[in-house]
């Protein structure tokens, strides 16, 4: 049976859900999937980094709090060293979920090229990468034998991108447009209901939708970033953000919201791509008022949704959960099944 070692870079609410998906479902997975997963390195800013090359009890892992470290134990350090555990790891695959600067995509763009330079496949579900550098980090990964995977880049754990560019061929899509960011959704359906921006938000963060600095999700930045990942890779465009023009919702009321409400239609914060006749690509991200015979009017909550226009099927719409640490967990599982489908295809061919 294949096998496949994991270094998980990051330590947070996803690669835990990872190590715990492996810890508690690894022989259902193996007779599931045709291949074992182990965990062998792991780094963390506050427990620092830890490599085993024999595997790393991900029951002792989990168990850790912040009040302790891995310096203690063997191959354990104080320090993360992303870096040195990237290049010098014997895991296959790495797991990149950190924290990721939306105007660069630092630090995760700098570990994925580390990996990729070093021959290891990527699972990532940070969107900073595959929106500022994608096409350069795919290329980098053809160049050295490895896989680069980010199906949890646009909607987490439901799988638009592998839906659309493989189940989806022989279509020709003319149009996508999305719910793509679920605190936005969430805030303007309380905000139907009667309550203010300010305080939708507030009830937004308490549930744990919202970080404590809602600017992203709010201002559409983050559904910016996901507006390009769905038109470079599913229409082939070279956009950038600054392709995107951008409006969030702060400037909608709930009077504006009420009103469309009484009227039928529903305020929805909406990442828009589209293809002309010429093949040009164009892309936005904006508030609209859907009527509600439009497939995403009823999208409500924190739920996301994908609507893609066709040739051949007319609309086509996706939807389900757009966060979520186990749903985004399931993404990088995905991508490790994708990951192992293409090294198995790669081997058939060399035979």
């Amino acid at each position: 049976m294949t096998h496949h070692d994991l270094a998980l870079i990051g330590f947070g609410g996803v690669n835990r859900a990872l190590a715990e998906i492996i810890r508690d479902r690894g022989e259902t997975l193996a007779d599931d999937l045709g291949f074992t997963l182990r965990v062998v390195a792991i780094t963390d800013l506050r427990l620092g980094s830890l490599m085993q090359s024999e595997g790393i009890d991900l029951h002792a892992a989990l168990a850790m709090t912040g009040a302790d470290t891995f310096a203690g134990l063997p191959g354990g350090d104080a320090e993360p060293r992303n870096h040195h555990v990237i290049r010098n790891t014997t895991a296959d695959v790495i797991s990149e979920a950190t924290f990721t600067n939306p105007i660069d995509g630092e630090p995760a763009i700098s570990h994925v090229r580390a990996a990729l330079e070093s021959g290891k496949s990527v699972t990532t579900t940070n969107k900073g990468p595959v929106a500022l550098a994608g096409a350069a980090l795919n290329r980098l990964a053809e160049e050295n034998g490895a896989s680069f995977e980010y199906e949890g880049s646009v909607m987490s754990g439901t799988p638009v991108l592998r839906l659309a560019g493989e189940t989806l061929k022989g279509l020709r899509i003319t149009r996508i447009q999305g719910i793509l960011n679920g605190t936005s959704n969430f805030v303007l359906g309380q905000m139907e209901a009667g309550k203010s921006l300010d305080d939708a938000v507030a009830e937004a963060q308490a549930l744990g939708y919202a970080e404590a600095d809602p600017t992203a999700d709010i201002e559409g930045s983050d559904v910016q970033l996901k507006v390009v990942i769905l038109a470079n890779e599913l229409l082939d465009a070279e956009l950038t953000t600054a392709d995107v023009p951008r409006t969030g919702i702060s400037g909608i009321t709930a009077t504006d919201v009420i009103a469309a409400a009484a009227a039928g239609e529903h305020w929805k914060l909406i990442g828009t791509v589209e293809r002309d006749e010429s093949g040009a690509v164009t892309a936005s991200v904006q508030p609209l008022s859907l009527s509600a015979d439009h497939p995403l009017a009823g999208i409500s909550g924190a739920t996301n949704a994908v609507a893609f226009t066709t040739d051949l099927l007319g609309t086509v719409t996706i939807s389900g959960p757009g966060a979520g640490r186990i749903e985004t967990a399931y993404a990088l599982l995905s991508d490790i099944i994708a990951i192992d489908a293409h090294q198995q295809s790669f081997a058939g061919a060399l035979r």
